[in-house]
């Protein structure tokens, strides 16, 4: 590897130098190409620079005005030098940038070949570090080889093994590092080649060092001259400097002197009005002097008044705590004969029989109804009282205004200052007086006491302020409401938490500073209460109110403690907010030693008599007051106790009394701290503070205990004592105090003092003298009584024995049998002289255990090795008998060493536990069956480690068809453990299968295991037999292909393996089929399922994954939240009905009240279960599109946590083709052919879910009409914890769908609108998927829609005539429509007369100047009143589909006229025309008409207004009109083998109308002059009556006579008359043409 690499670094270094050669040529090229245009750029700045430095030369000249004939000199030097500088640049400026090309590039040469010489220096460091390592591998090859000889010599095999593998491991190293050396060769030798080349490189461009030297001069050259010119510039500007400097200076002297002047004569105002000052503040400071001296005065007296009140407030406070606590007796007392009234009570009554329950009710009641009428009572006499004060009051306050009113003067006089000193003189007065009050008065509070009526009514008294305070309290706090809840947190929080002031001095003063913060939810402010009573004297506290507090705001609070006696103090600083009371506690603690020992046990150890031994223990002060102390021996124990049994040569103590005294302080530690601390602080303060009863029960209680405590320890401590002195009274011999040496004793220092914060180191030394163990106590004793002794012991051991064994107990462990086990005891002397050991092994262990040597000669105070060997047989546990537990398997052989010739013995032990190394295969043969050469077949083996120690384990030589996992059969088994391995078989050919397989332990032990197995070759295969699809999101689809191949085309079995079944017969050649079987409940579709694929072909299959929520976990989910919300909804109704209970009628008795409640609970109980059992929903009657349905999967969707699934698909292949009509029934398939296909499914919780709709992934838009948008909005949202990239899949840009609003980024937790418009252009359905991509998921959305034909159909096709109308007259026509689409159709009808763009349209040229085919002008003549002439009913609204609706149109002329039109249009959605109708109607002043004909007048109103005729004339109806024109137009077909007359109509009519009552009927003549005759007309019916609302026709007809010139158009005019309320006369102009049949028509 490190070769590899070394070569890797090489060539990419050679890259790398090679790389600046080729550069440096090309940025030649480029300097020499570019070098012009950089010229001319620079020729550019130095034109710059000079007009810069004109612009400098005349602006100098401007300033200084006083520069003579030298600085004129020196500007035109000057110029004369900036000229010469920009020559120099115009010329130098192309070489200066090839000197710098050429200076980049030399240098990036020079830099890689200095990087290339650094290369062959590490190469050459690399070699010769090689080189060193082969010498030194061969000398060690040399030395193994000697040590294999000698060995080969010895017959040491296991050493043998070691040496050669450890020779062959050398050899190996020594061959790589050879081949390691060859390639550092190779590469030095190219990087030297390189380095060469590089040299080369840079003897080229020595000529551009040259010229780069030139450069470098020749650009000094141009600094210089450039540094000549700015020196001429600045000694211009030093001399126009100087010039301004002159004129400032004069400035500045004259308003100086005028500065002088000035202030001069504020000097001498000064000094007139300090001499008038000093006057008035003499006589101001003596009237200070005076109020100060009678302020004093007043304040002494008024402090020894405080003291007084103070005082007596003491006594006050000691009394009612004696009242108070004879007031609990006696309550308790009370209390208890309450009991015994109650239980004597209970006894009568139960004796009589009666109701116990019922009674003891009633009698609380009656007891409880006499306290409520001696309550009531008092109130009113307190009421009255109240009354009458306020009264009082109320005279006294009038008198006090009469005098306030004579007295505002005096008052206004006064300063504020004496109004509060008086203000507080009163209230001191007013506690003085209580006091005094308060002294006088205890003999009566004494006889008080006697009482119990009056304590019971006092006691009443107070329950009833209290009361009244927490509803005045309750009235005035606010409490704290967030989001409809009550929050009753903290809400004022303050910083620091406890006021603490810490070791403090009596006499100084100490102040502290505390920060409240207001902690609540809103605005809230506080003041001040007070503090603890009994800190009053000592605590004072300086507070600004800082008024309304918003939240997080905070303000401080001064705290000052100056202490007059030095005991601990505990109280609290009382505040009151508007949400209620909090305090912040104080805690003053004095001064005190806490002492402790480091430890109190000191070990020595064991060590040899004679020397001496030194310890030390540290104590220390942790307190902030120091102490002096002394160490000294226990005084139970002045001397160091030993006893030595006689018998044996071991010894034993005994412990003294003063043994247990450390105990006793352990065990009273754990009580006592916590009593002192409480006695502490009671017994100080007992006489200025009040301690509670409870804390006084406390402190008694655990008194007690410690005392208990004590005494049973000590009588504890003294029966053993007692019971080891008669046990040992017989074997103990007892050394006297002269004969006993002292070995345990104290160092030099003894006694001394301890600081404060401070700690001592004490020495305790141990000089052993005696063999034997010695203990000594010791007690440290201080002058501070408070402090307690302190007590510690020190232990030692002494021995006396020349010879010992360091570690007694040899352990070697777990060791396994047949395999060789090596320690080396280690023996040490004491003695001064030479002396002979002997080992001696038991003889039942002489086959398993051997020390080396036997017998040996250990020197004067030294160490002596012994080797021992273990070799356990199998018949270990028959040869060793005792000495071995078979159970256990543990070993324990006692080894002696026998000392010089008076033989003492030294013992020691070998301890061993012994094991098997065998390893267990179960089962011991495999047989793994059929299997195909595109599948692997499993099988589980157990290996089992009957040892006790772990045994690493390997199967060797494994077959290249068989794989064993985990870590390809290699591991660790640790003790008696078993571990499953995985054996895989995987055929490589169709035969029959028979191998072993060895397994093999580290001692090189062999185990085998037995396999048996069938190879197939199915005549299919899949390319894929794993299929491994990416983390899908539910409802998400991945896809993956696959091929399934037929490639048996030769039953050949030489050329290539053939399909069979083991050794079997060969599957003929032909088409296969098969076929895949998916489970039912497999979320995975695979397409096609069924096939034939023929010899030589593949069949192409596409598997789809589609993971998506198990249909009944939605169902169960859906009912689990239906029966919550029922559930909820239960307990809604039941709450109801319990407030309705609440509120009936309290007149009803106890008993009864009961039971009814107890029936509507049983009620309520009942109809609850029943509700919950007839309305709890079933999982299977909820619809896939329910609310509850997509609710719950919407849940579930979003708390999914994901999962992984593993399918085995099966296919099964048979030889033949699938017949359509029968399937694959008439097929027979092998089941050792089948296939099988694997698929991983891993399934996740989608990163985008639909927020909307109840989360459905289906956006459908319904019915729309062609032509239309429809707008839809989704809510996405990110349920993931990574912020998203959306992207979106194309939605066909021909078809009706578009994404309007696309999203980019979603935030974690952010919900976002996505825009969907839906706009159809066919008359058909539409469906598209939209996929909502991220980075590792995929939302699809369905969007659907039907594109709908909106169709209508009107009962009027085209017009709609409206008939003639009397003017100023209405009349109405109605018609239908009716919706044939499927779509509801909004409209709206709109009139062209009304339309916004009409008055545009008039400003064209008049229709009737134009021909008839150019006009498109619909409406015609309108109202003169601004209205409209044609209205219609309704004017929009909606059709259902297939429904109809009814239109009434309204004709309403206001004068006469035959032209009235107008445009109706029925417009579908707004901008969609359906359907124009063309309304038109015709007015008249005279109810007639004519009809007929081509009209000879214009269609257009003239805007010339006629006067209206005369009303006598048209009383009389002798108005003449002038007669009205109409051309009756006829035209004759000549050619026609039949020849028809041509014929023409004229319709008269009368008006249907309620005017004209006096002239019902119309007649009308139209004359016929015999020219007409005599032209060939033929009139029928020239004369008649016409009823109201008739209408005639007048039949003209006309054949052309003999004289007719078809020529010459024949035109002849008639009269006709018409008689109604007025004469008309109509002019008839008959107009007769001949036309050819065989003319083309227009």
């Amino acid at each position: 590897m490190i070769s590899m690499e070394d070569k890797e670094t090489s060539y990419s270094e050679e890259e790398d130098q090679k790389s600046p050669l080729p550069f440096l040529e090309e940025k030649e090229k480029e300097d020499k190409a570019h070098g012009f245009s950089n010229g001319e750029e620079h020729w550019e700045e130095s034109e710059l620079e000079g007009e810069l430095a004109g612009g400098g030369k005349m602006g100098s000249k401007d300033a200084s005005e006083g520069v003579g004939d030298q600085s004129d000199s020196s500007m035109e030097s000057l110029e004369h030098c900036l000229g010469d500088i920009n020559n120099i640049q115009s010329m130098k400026s192309p070489d200066r940038i090839c000197m710098l090309a050429l200076q980049r590039n030399l240098k990036e040469l020079n830099d890689a070949a200095r990087e290339k010489e650094l290369v062959v220096q590490k190469a050459r460091d690399k070699l010769s570090t090689c080189q060193l390592q082969i010498k030194m591998l061969a000398k060690q090859l040399e030395r193994v080889d000697t040590e294999i000889e000698k060995e080969e010599e010895a017959g040491n095999v296991a050493a043998l093994s070691r040496l050669r593998a450890m020779r062959r491991r050398l050899c190996t190293e020594l061959e790589n590092e050879k081949d390691f050396e060859f390639q550092i060769f190779l590469t030095l030798k190219e990087n030297m080649l390189q380095m060469w080349q590089m040299e080369t490189e840079q003897g080229k461009y020595e000529i551009f060092h040259e010229q780069l030297k030139k450069y470098e001069e020749e650009l000094e050259m141009q600094y210089q001259e450039r540094a000549k010119v700015r020196i001429w510039k600045e000694k211009i500007a030093a001399l126009q400097a100087e010039e301004n400097q002159r004129s400032r200076e004069k400035k500045e002297e004259e308003a100086q002197k005028e500065y002088e002047e000035k202030h001069k004569k504020m000097l001498e105002d000064a000094e007139r009005n300090h001499k008038k000052a000093v006057c008035f503040l003499r006589k101001s400071m003596a009237r200070i002097h005076e109020k100060n001296a009678k302020e004093e005065v007043k304040t002494q007296e008024h402090m020894e008044g405080r003291i007084q009140a103070v005082l007596s407030l003491k006594t006050s406070i000691a009394s009612n705590r004696e009242k108070l606590r004879t007031l609990q007796v006696w309550n308790k007392a009370m209390a208890f004969e309450a009991k015994k009234q109650e239980m004597k009570m209970r006894e009568a009554i139960l004796a009589k029989g009666g109701n116990v329950a019922k009674e003891i009710f009633l009698h609380k009641r009656l007891l409880e109804h006499e306290k409520e009428k001696q309550a009531h009572r008092e109130r009113q006499k307190s009421r009255k009282i109240e009354i009458v004060s306020q009264i009082l009051r109320e005279n006294a306050s009038i008198r006090k205004r009469k005098k306030s009113q004579s007295c505002t003067k005096a008052i206004k006089g006064g300063g504020k200052l004496e109004d509060s000193l008086l203000w507080r003189m009163k209230t001191w007065q007013y506690i003085e007086k209580t006091c005094k009050r308060s002294a006088g008065a205890r003999a009566q509070i004494s006889k008080e006491e006697m009482d119990p009526k009056q304590l019971a009514t006092r006691v009443e008294k107070k329950e009833i302020l209290e009361k009244k305070m927490e509803e005045f309290q309750s009235g005035i706090f606010h409490k704290q409401i967030v989001s409809g809840r009550e929050c009753n947190r903290r809400t004022f929080y303050s910083k620091p938490s406890c006021i603490h002031f810490k070791d403090f001095d009596v006499g100084q003063i100490y102040k502290k500073k505390i920060v409240l913060i207001n902690a609540s939810y809103g605005v809230n402010f506080f003041r001040l209460v007070g503090i603890s009573e009994w800190l009053k004297d000592f605590i004072s506290i300086h507070f600004d109110p800082p008024g309304k507090m918003s939240s997080g705001m905070s303000c401080e609070i001064v705290v000052t403690f100056k202490p007059m006696i030095n005991e601990t103090l505990e109280g609290e600083v009382m505040f009151m907010a508007q949400t209620g009371s909090f305090s912040v506690p104080l805690k003053c603690t004095a001064k005190r030693c806490i002492l402790a020992l480091d430890k109190e046990l000191i070990d020595f150890g064991s060590h040899v008599v004679g020397e001496t031994i030194s310890r030390t223990i540290n104590l220390t002060n942790s307190g902030a007051l120091g102490t002096r102390f002394k160490v000294q021996t226990s005084a139970g124990d002045s001397s160091k106790c030993r006893a030595t049994t006689k018998s044996s040569p071991g010894r034993m103590v005994i412990r003294h009394f003063s043994d247990c005294v450390p105990e006793k302080n352990v065990s009273n530690s754990l009580v006592t701290p916590v009593v002192e601390k409480k006695d502490q602080i009671c017994a100080d303060h007992s006489e200025e503070m009040p301690c509670s009863a409870a804390r006084e029960e406390q402190q008694r209680a655990e008194m007690s205990l410690s005392s208990s405590s004590t005494e049973r320890l000590g009588q504890d401590v003294l029966s053993s004592r007692a019971a080891l002195d008669t046990d040992n009274a017989h074997n103990l011999v007892e050394l006297s105090a002269e004969e006993t040496p002292v070995e345990i004793m104290l160092g030099k220092v003894t006694e001394g003092e301890i600081g404060p914060f401070s700690s001592v180191k004490l020495q305790i030394l141990f000089v052993p003298a005696i063999p034997g163990d010695v203990r000594a106590e010791f007690v440290i004793v201080f002058d501070n009584p408070d402090c307690k002794p302190l007590c510690f012991s020190a232990i030692g051991v002494s021995i006396d024995v020349p010879v010992w064994v360091p570690n007694p107990n040899i352990d070697l462990k777990i060791c396994m049998y047949d395999r060789l086990y090596q320690d080396c005891i280690v023996v040490r002397s004491r003695a001064k002289a030479t002396l002979r050991l002997k080992f001696e092994i038991r003889k039942e262990l002489s086959k398993h255990m051997e020390l080396l040597p036997k017998t040996g000669y250990i020197q004067a105070q030294s160490s002596f090795s012994v080797q021992l060997k273990f070799l356990p047989r199998h018949s270990l546990p028959e040869d060793a008998g005792s000495y071995f537990n078979e159970e256990t398997r543990i070993l324990e052989v006692p080894v002696t060493i026998l000392v010089g010739e008076k033989a003492k013995k030294v013992n020691f032990t070998v301890h061993a536990i012994v094991t098997t190394s065998d390893l267990e295969i179960s089962p011991a043969r495999i047989n793994f069956g059929y299997c195909t050469i595109y599948e692997a077949v499993q099988a589980n083996v157990k290996l089992t480690n009957k040892s006790i120690l772990p045994q690493e384990f390997g199967f060797v030589g494994l077959p290249e068809f068989v794989e064993i996992q985990p870590n390809d059969g290699l591991g660790i088994l640790l003790p008696l453990e078993s571990l499953t391995l995985d054996i895989i078989f995987k055929a490589n050919k169709a035969k029959e299968y028979s191998f072993e397989l060895t397994c093999k332990s580290e001692i090189n032990r062999q185990f085998k295991l037995s396999c048996r197995a069938v190879g197939v070759h199915p005549p299919l295969e899949l390319s894929h037999s794993l299929v491994q699809f990416a983390a899908t999101a539910l409802n998400s689809v991945s896809t993956a292909t696959l091929y399934v191949m037929n490639s048996h085309v030769s039953v050949n079995p030489v050329t290539h393996p053939v399909p069979r079944i083991g050794k079997g017969e060969v599957v003929p050649v032909g088409p296969t089929s098969f076929e895949f079987r998916v489970p039912e409940a497999c979320p995975v579709t695979i397409t096609p399922s069924v096939g034939t694929v023929l010899p030589g072909k593949k069949s192409l299959i596409e598997v789809s994954f589609r993971p998506t929520l198990p249909d009944q976990q939605i169902r169960e989910e859906a009912v689990r939240r239906l029966c919550r919300a029922a559930a909820a909804g239960a307990e809604i109704q039941k709450r109801k009905k319990d407030e309705k209970k609440e509120g009936k009628k309290s007149s009803i008795s106890m008993s009864r009240q009961q039971s009814s409640r107890q029936l509507v609970r049983d009620g309520g109980n009942k109809y609850l279960t029943s509700l919950n059992s007839s309305e709890q929903p079933r999982s299977e009657e909820l619809k896939p599109d329910s609310d509850a349905y997509m609710a719950a999967q919407a849940f579930l969707m979003r708390n999914f946590r994901g999962s992984f699934e593993k399918y085995i698909i099966p296919c099964f292949v048979a030889s033949g083709r699938i017949d359509e009509r029968k399937g694959s029934e008439n097929l027979s398939c092998s089941p050792y052919n089948t296939l099988y296909l694997e698929l991983h499914c891993p399934a996740v919780a989608p990163a985008v879910v639909v927020a909307s709709d109840n989360g459905k992934n289906t956006v459908n838009f319904g019915d729309v009409a062609v032509g239309h948008r429809m707008m839809k909005r989704i809510t996405i949202q990110n349920i993931s914890l990574e912020k998203l990239e959306l992207k979106f899949s194309v939605l066909n840009p021909n078809g009706p769908f578009l994404l309007v609003r696309p999203v980019e980024m979603l935030e974690p937790g952010e919900s976002k609108p996505l825009g969907i418009s839906f706009c159809p252009n066919e008359d058909k359905w539409f469906f598209e998927m939209l996929d909502v991509r991220t980075a590792k998921t995929s939302l699809t959305l369905s969007i659907a829609g039907c594109g709908v034909m909106p169709s209508i159909v009107c009962s009027v096709e085209e017009i709609l005539n409206m008939g003639y109308v009397i003017s100023r007259e209405k009349v109405t026509s109605t018609f239908k429509m009716q919706n044939t689409s499927t779509l509801t159709l909004p409209y709206s009808m709109q009139l062209d007369s009304l339309s916004s763009t009409r008055d545009k349209d008039q400003q064209r040229i008049p229709s009737f100047i134009m021909s008839s085919l150019q006009r498109t002008e619909l409406v015609g003549t309108q109202n003169y009143n601004g209205l409209s002439v044609f209205s219609i009913f309704p004017t929009e609204g909606e059709i259902v589909a297939g429904k109809s609706q009814d239109f009434t149109v309204t004709f309403s002329p206001d004068h006469e006229s035959l032209y009235y039109s107008d445009c109706l249009k029925v417009v579908l959605f707004g901008k969609e025309i359906a359907h124009v109708i063309r309304l038109k109607g015709a007015a008249r002043e005279h109810p007639m008409f004519v009809e007929g004909g081509v009209p000879l007048d214009v269609p257009i109103e003239s805007l010339a207004v006629t006067s209206p005729p005369s009303s006598q004339e048209a009383l009389n109806g002798e108005l003449q009109e002038p007669a009205k024109s109409i051309l009756l137009v006829l035209e004759y077909i000549e050619g026609e083998s039949s020849p028809v007359p041509a014929r023409a109509e004229l319709k008269v009519g009368s008006i249907q109308t309620a005017q004209f009552a006096s002239k019902k009927s119309v007649e009308f003549t139209l004359e016929s002059p015999p020219l007409l005759q005599q032209k060939g007309f033929t009139i029928e019916a020239a004369k008649g009556t016409l009823e109201r609302g008739q209408v005639k026709c007048i039949g003209v007809s006309w054949v052309p006579p003999a004289d007719f010139r078809p020529d010459d158009p024949l035109l002849v005019t008639a009269l006709l008359t018409l008689k109604g309320d007025i004469k008309e006369t109509y002019q008839i102009l008959f107009m007769g043409k001949v036309v050819s049949a065989y003319a083309p028509t227009k």
